[in-house]
């Protein structure tokens, strides 16, 4: 997953958590999107001989394509970059190399959302390396400050996206930047619920 509020045309993230727009997919909405992107993958007769997942977002949307387009070969690729919401290292790094071997193999190289393109950048050169013959890239989300465009994805967007595999963890961080600032828990829960987080989840997440 690669997911910030801001890329290289864009400010940081802003402080106030009114000001933040985000997208919050439902698992509905994601799987749809995700048979869909496999459907524009498989029309364009690009028949990769392994699906590499990027950790940790693209491990869900790659065992899916990968049921879609019967190609059982997977594989995956750990990236570290971003530490809270919007906020990044100087550069990613990558934590788990390609663990099998992927010379002169065709790679389908899936993530969850492309957003400064910076880690699915380092990832593609990673592959290149170790000899892959040809790369390309799908994700499910799209930002259009990226520095490396997917060749297959299903929305572009500018907006911070809370995938539902990843709500505990969003909650935990979104908790850490804004309580305290005038902010009490109970203030931010009712913001995410106006966001459209479900509220019976967030009751296991945010204790009053």
């Amino acid at each position: 997953m690669e997911n910030s509020n801001h890329g290289e045309k864009r400010k940081a993230v802003n402080n106030s958590l009114e000001k933040i727009d985000f997208e919050i997919p439902s698992w509905k909405k994601i799987h749809r999107s995700i048979l869909e992107l496999s459907v524009e993958i498989e029309k364009s007769n690009f028949k990769p001989d392994i699906i590499v997942g990027m950790a940790r977002g693209g491990w869900i949307p790659a065992r899916i394509i990968s049921d879609c387009l019967g190609n059982p070969n997977l594989a995956n690729v750990s990236v570290e970059f971003y530490e809270n919401l919007g906020e990044t290292k100087s550069k990613p790094t990558i934590k788990q190399p390609i663990s099998i071997s992927v010379r002169n193999k065709k790679i389908l190289l899936v993530d969850d959302v492309v957003d400064t393109g910076k880690s699915v950048k380092l990832v593609e050169t990673h592959l290149r390396n170790k000899g892959a013959s040809t790369i390309k890239i799908a994700s499910v989300y799209y930002k259009p400050w990226s520095i490396v465009i997917p060749e297959y994805y299903q929305k572009e967007t500018q907006l911070w996206i809370i995938f539902p595999w990843e709500i505990k963890e969003s909650v935990k961080k979104i908790l850490e930047k804004f309580q305290g600032q005038n902010r009490t828990r109970k203030d931010i829960k009712n913001r995410l619920i106006q966001l459209g987080l479900d509220s019976n989840i967030l009751e296991s997440f945010i204790k009053e």
